[in-house]
């Protein structure tokens, strides 16, 4: 509930990823959301980067919604190019195929870009990643600010990542997930 004054209707995976920690597959429904947590049989090492911006989830949404009725053609173009990508993406996550994972991540960046929910600030910081040997890298979370991640191939490639984006970005981590 504590969401809604900020987000308006939040879709509850900040929630459960915050209380369950690790991968977890999350699907919004009519009803409770479902979701499952997921181990994956090798870590995946992750650099994320934050813009120092935050945007309005419910302004983003809107604006989205707003493109979705204006031209629901384009729209469902889109969320069926997603919906492929997100079945490549859930192959390869059970696989650890890491190399693909990056380029579906990057898949994925152009069609946000597409629905307009990135921002400069958010692109440089992409290709920042993708030029300092990320295997690929995505906007987060609502967009127009906010978050960014990039996935590597090892330790050196993440530590060459994170020092890119150090010299550009407020804030910058690294993990790991498994």
């Amino acid at each position: 509930e504590g969401e809604k004054g900020y987000h308006g209707e939040p879709s509850g995976i900040d929630n459960t990823a915050a209380t369950y920690g690790g991968v977890l597959k999350f699907q919004r429904t009519d009803g409770a959301p479902i979701f499952e947590t997921k181990t994956l049989a090798k870590p995946a090492l992750i650099v994320y980067a934050s813009t120092g911006i935050t945007a309005s989830t419910s302004k983003v949404v809107a604006d989205v919604r707003e493109k979705k009725e204006k031209d629901p053609k384009w729209f469902d173009g889109l969320i069926g190019e997603y919906n492929e990508l997100y079945k490549e993406a859930e192959e390869a996550l059970k696989e650890c195929d890491w190399p693909k994972i990056g380029k579906l991540a990057d898949k994925n960046h152009a069609l946000l870009q597409q629905l307009t929910v990135s921002c400069k600030e958010l692109d440089d910081l992409v290709t920042l990643a993708r030029e300092a040997g990320a295997l690929g890298a995505k906007m987060a979370g609502t967009g127009r600010g906010g978050l960014m991640w990039a996935i590597c191939a090892d330790t050196k490639s993440q530590a060459a990542v994170f020092n890119a984006l150090s010299k550009s970005a407020p804030q910058v981590w690294k993990t790991q997930f498994a």
